[in-house]
């Protein structure tokens, strides 16, 4: 599951670099993942948009099993 949420990631990760943010994948429990915001996305108010209408979408819909998204 993990290298699956990796590869989702990895095809959103472009979008988050362009405006100088990042996501680290720590990790997945239960079907909930576990990411860090980093760069320009750590501390921004806009940061949990970005994390459940961007991030958490998106991965749900490739990988529907996937309850949540969290930032740690």
């Amino acid at each position: 599951m993990f290298d699956r949420v990796q590869e989702v990631l990895d095809k959103i990760r472009p979008s988050l670099l362009a405006d100088g943010g990042n996501v680290e994948l720590i990790g997945v429990e239960d079907n909930v993942v576990k990411v860090r915001l980093t760069g320009a996305c750590f501390g921004c108010p806009f940061s949990q948009l970005t994390l459940k209408n961007g991030i958490e979408r998106i991965i749900k819909e490739e990988i529907p099993e996937i309850k949540e998204v969290v930032s740690v």
